[in-house]
C-alpha cells in the first residue's frame, strides 16, 4: 500500500486572521498542485499564538470550492467544546460540497483555559469527548435522535469510516483501534517523566502496537504521523530560517518549567523533532524515524519553524518533488 503524503497547518503566520486564512488556502492549493494527498488544518480557540483558526469546517468549505482532488481534514476538532449534532450536520454538508473528500480528525484538547468559556473544565474533557463522539457517530450512522422522526439530514453514512482519533497514550490508541478509527500521532508527543532524551519513534511505536492489536480483524489500519519538516534549497538557508522560531519555542518551553537538552541549533532540532535542511538532508533525517515505516500517511508541517509564506510554498514544492516519491515507496511494516 502506498503511503499518503499530506500537508498540515496550524495557521500561525504573524499576520491578521484574514491573511492567515488566505495564506493557508493558497498553501492547500499549492499542495494539491504538487500531488499531496490530504491537507489538514488545526482548530484552536482564543489563543492566536497556539493556532489561528476556531472554525476549521468553515475554512475547509472555502478550500473545497478552490480545489478538486486533495482530501481535506481536521487535525483536530476539539470535540468536547462542540455541539456534537452541529458538528455532524456541518460535516455532512461539507462532505457533499467537497465530493466526499472530508477526513475528520478529533481530539479532547490540550489548553486548559480554553474549556472554561464552554462551561467545561479541563478535568472533564475525556468524559465530554466520549459523550460527544457517541452522539456524532450515532447521527452519522442514521440513528434516531431523541425522537423517532429525527434523523440527520443530509445523511452521512460513510463519515464514520473517515474518523481519526488523536491521542498521546497507548490506551487511547487501543480505543481508537477497537472502534476501527484512524490513529493520529503528533510531532508534539510529550516525553515521559525522567526520559527527556527518548526518541519520538520510541514513544510512538508502542502506540501503533496497541492500535494494531486492538483493530478488528478485516479492518484496514489507518495511522497518520505528523512531523515538522522545513526544506530549502540549501542547508545553510534552511538553518538560518529555522533558528528564530526554534529559539522562541525554546524560550517558551523553558519558561514553562521544562528543561532543554541543549542550547545549540542541532540540540533544538532534536528537542522539537524538527527535520530541517535541504532535500537530501531531510530525507536522511526522516529515514531514521522508524514510525514512518509503519504509518499509512505522513503529514508535514513547518511549525515550530517560522518561514515566510513564500518559503513555506518552496518547502511544499521540495517535499512534493524530492521527498514524497521516496516516502511513498516505503514498504510499510506492521
Amino acid at each position: 500500500m502506498t503511503t499518503r503524503i499530506s500537508f498540515f497547518t496550524r495557521l500561525l503566520e504573524k499576520v491578521p486572521a484574514q491573511a492567515r486564512y488566505r495564506l493557508a488556502t493558497e498553501q492547500i492549493q499549492h499542495a494539491e498542485r504538487l500531488g499531496f494527498d490530504t491537507a489538514w488544518i488545526a482548530q484552536h480557540h482564543f489563543h492566536e499564538h497556539e493556532g489561528g483558526l476556531p472554525s476549521p469546517l468553515l475554512l475547509l468549505a472555502h478550500a473545497a470550492a478552490l480545489t478538486s482532488r486533495i482530501r481535506l481534514g481536521t487535525a483536530i476538532i476539539t470535540l468536547p467544546m462542540e455541539n456534537a449534532l452541529r458538528v455532524a450536520e456541518d460535516a455532512a454538508v461539507l462532505d457533499l460540497l467537497a465530493d466526499g473528500r472530508l477526513e475528520v480528525g478529533l481530539g479532547s484538547g490540550g489548553t486548559p483555559a480554553s474549556f472554561l468559556p464552554f462551561g467545561l473544565t479541563f478535568e472533564r474533557r475525556a468524559e465530554a469527548f466520549a459523550d460527544n463522539l457517541h452522539t456524532l457517530l450515532s447521527a452519522w450512522r442514521g440513528d434516531s435522535l431523541a425522537h423517532p422522526d429525527n434523523h440527520l439530514y443530509p445523511a452521512a453514512p460513510t463519515l464514520p469510516q473517515r474518523v481519526w482519533i488523536a491521542t498521546f497514550s497507548a490506551e487511547g490508541a487501543a480505543r481508537a483501534g477497537q472502534a476501527g478509527h484512524g490513529l493520529m500521532l503528533s510531532r508534539t508527543q510529550p516525553r515521559p517523566p525522567g526520559q527527556p532524551d527518548l526518541p519520538l519513534d520510541a514513544i510512538q511505536n508502542p502506540l501503533i502496537d496497541a492500535y494494531l492489536a486492538a483493530l478488528p480483524k478485516g479492518v484496514a489500519p489507518r495511522v497518520l504521523a505528523s512531523r515538522t519538516a522545513f526544506v530549502a534549497d540549501s542547508q545553510a538557508y534552511a538553518r538560518r530560517v529555522a533558528e528564530p522560531g526554534l529559539r522562541q519555542q525554546a524560550a517558551q518551553y523553558r519558561a514553562s518549567g521544562h528543561e532543554l537538552r541543549g542550547e545549540t541549533l542541532d540540540d533544538l532540532f532534536g528537542q522539537f523533532d524538527a527535520h530541517v535542511g535541504d532535500a537530501e538532508q531531510v530525507k536522511a533525517s526522516l529515514a531514521r524515524d522508524s514510525v514512518l515505516q509503519r504509518v499509512t500517511e505522513i503529514s508535514f508541517q513547518v511549525h515550530s519553524v517560522e518561514p515566510s509564506h513564500e518559503e513555506t510554498l518552496r518547502s511544499i514544492e521540495l517535499i512534493g518533488e524530492k521527498i514524497a516519491p521516496v516516502l511513498r515507496s516505503i514498504n510499510r511494516r506492521s
